[in-house]
């Protein structure tokens, strides 16, 4: 392959990726995945369902 050819491939690689880039970030931010996000955000806020589940996960033995 020339030189040319390698600018060539690696211009459609980078439209390709960027497509890629853009299309996940409009599926991530469409209106019905807003309550499912809001939902999992809040999850590292929400009380252990066992309370007695993590009493000794910070302690080494």
């Amino acid at each position: 392959m020339s030189h040319e050819a390698w600018g060539h491939l690696a211009g459609a690689v980078t439209v390709v990726l960027m497509l890629t880039f853009v299309g996940i970030w409009v599926w991530a931010w469409r209106r019905r995945h807003r309550e499912v996000f809001r939902r999992m955000a809040g999850l590292p806020m929400e009380d252990a369902a066992d309370p007695t589940a993590d009493d000794d996960a910070g302690e080494q033995r």
